[in-house]
């Protein structure tokens, strides 16, 4: 076994590990992606102060999450075909995440169903959901977080029309993989995700087959959602979306302050600053990038959070000087998910959270209360480069 030492170590051993279609899938961006590249690449683009002589004892990563006391300000975004990257790796995920001390949210899109996460884990997770045009499918997918004790919904809104992804395409992404000559050629070099697949019964999108109208099979992601997701999602239904769940929920996929404002107005708990990982409008800015406009247009109105680009501790941290509450994560487990499973995950967690709490302390504080602009050395044009 190689030493982790990063995020990108884990990145490498899933490459390896994971069929070469779902690494891709997890590994893509839109069209040329740009902005896929830039919500990593904008991050380094701010530097960090450092304070010496600061008594660096008693320091603490945890804070909340809508009320949730967490071990570090950070969960885990909701990722589809997470069980494609191991077997059952939705609840593998989730219950590392339980281990941790952080949230999980759990994708519409998962391999792993909402019943599935609530009998192998005992925290509340989080559910996401895409808006479908099947009404009844989206009132029965509300009506059953409810039953498995979800305590939030993330309700995506930037995902109205499939962005294409030109790897998926040139792949013939399906979950499970059709058995053609060049998947069965890439498996045979895959032994021990191919076993863990013979051990699950677990192959498909099993939030969707058996619970929307006439889906008794449903391989392919692409044909399916390019078919069902609701171009004609609007504050109008999202009211009604609130009101069926009638809990927590969380706005993912802000990238514009007016947007925000809204979303604030409308009573969102929180909001997720986020670009879909660039997997959706490709050229929009990153998520860092958007982020100060988004804090001066909402201040403290609701919770802030960043996804998008989020690979260390140090963007960790970045984002929360820069006013977000905490980060989502999703590529940075994934990579740990397909590298070494369950394992895998909660060493991405603990590389996290050691670079952040190492960072924090040489920055000269204690807890990520006590973190802001003042920790940052942010370039000239940063946030108005565009304007």
């Amino acid at each position: 076994m190689p030493v982790i030492t990063c995020i990108d170590d884990l990145k490498h051993l899933h490459r390896r590990r994971a069929p070469k279609m779902f690494f891709d899938y997890c590994e893509s961006g839109s069209y040329t992606e740009q902005t896929f590249r830039e919500n990593t690449s904008d991050f380094s683009e701010i530097r960090l102060k450092q304070k010496v002589a600061v008594d660096m004892l008693g320091r603490s990563t945890e804070t909340t999450m809508l009320g949730q006391k967490v071990a570090m300000p950070l969960a885990l975004a909701p990722v589809g075909m997470a069980g494609m990257q191991c077997a059952d790796g939705e609840i593998k995920a989730a219950r590392a995440a339980e281990r941790f001390g952080v949230p999980f949210t759990l994708s519409t899109m998962s391999i792993c169903s909402i019943e599935d996460i609530a009998a192998h884990t005992s925290a509340p997770f989080w559910f996401q959901l895409y808006v479908m045009k099947d009404e009844e499918f989206v009132a029965g997918a509300i009506e059953r977080a409810k039953r498995a004790g979800c305590s939030a919904l993330v309700l995506t809104l930037d995902l109205q029309i499939l962005g294409q992804r030109h790897k998926d395409l040139k792949n013939d992404l399906t979950a499970p993989p059709r058995l053609t000559l060049k998947n069965l050629i890439n498996l045979a070099t895959k032994p021990h995700w191919v076993a863990g697949m013979a051990m699950t019964r677990r192959h498909t999108f099993r939030n969707i087959v058996g619970h929307a109208k006439g889906v008794a099979d449903l391989r392919s992601l692409m044909s399916w959602t390019n078919e069902q997701f609701d171009p004609q999602l609007d504050w109008g239904k999202i009211a009604k979306i609130r009101d069926m769940w009638g809990g927590k929920m969380i706005l993912k996929g802000i990238l514009d302050p007016d947007d925000a404002r809204r979303a604030a107005d409308f009573g969102a708990d929180a909001i997720l600053v986020s670009n879909h990982g660039g997997r959706q409008l490709d050229g929009a800015l990153s998520s860092i990038r958007m982020l100060p406009e988004i804090v001066k247009a909402v201040g403290d109105r609701t919770e802030i959070y960043l996804d998008s680009g989020v690979r260390s501790g140090q963007d960790i941290l970045k984002a929360v000087a820069m006013g977000a509450r905490a980060c989502f994560i999703g590529r940075s487990y994934i990579y740990g998910l397909g590298a070494m499973g369950e394992k895998g995950v909660t060493k991405a967690l603990e590389i996290l959270q050691k670079e952040f709490d190492i960072t924090m302390a040489l920055c000269g504080e204690k807890s990520p209360a006590g973190l802001g602009r003042h920790n940052l050395l942010i370039p000239k044009g940063f946030e108005d480069r565009y304007a």
